[in-house]
């Protein structure tokens, strides 16, 4: 299965190969084999950064507009 490089750098992988890699949004691998081949392979959970979210808690709720319009003007909670 062979497809070219765009001008961009990018190339689109097949259908068949993007199921087998978790679908479309998944995070992939490059992996310079011995032979010197590249391979494709699904990247693994362990190597991604650990989610911001995650490292400072739960974001507290936003105001309502109304609570921020009465801010704006001044007026007493």
């Amino acid at each position: 299965m062979a497809t070219k490089v765009t001008n961009e750098d990018q190339v689109t992988i097949p259908k068949g190969v993007q199921d087998q890699l978790g679908g479309p949004g998944s995070e992939v691998a490059f992996r310079l084999a011995a032979d010197g081949s590249i391979i494709l392979e699904k990247a693994e959970a362990e190597r991604r950064p650990p989610r911001y979210g995650k490292a400072i808690g739960p974001r507290p709720p936003s105001p309502s507009t109304d609570e921020i319009m009465a801010l704006l003007r001044g007026e007493p909670e």
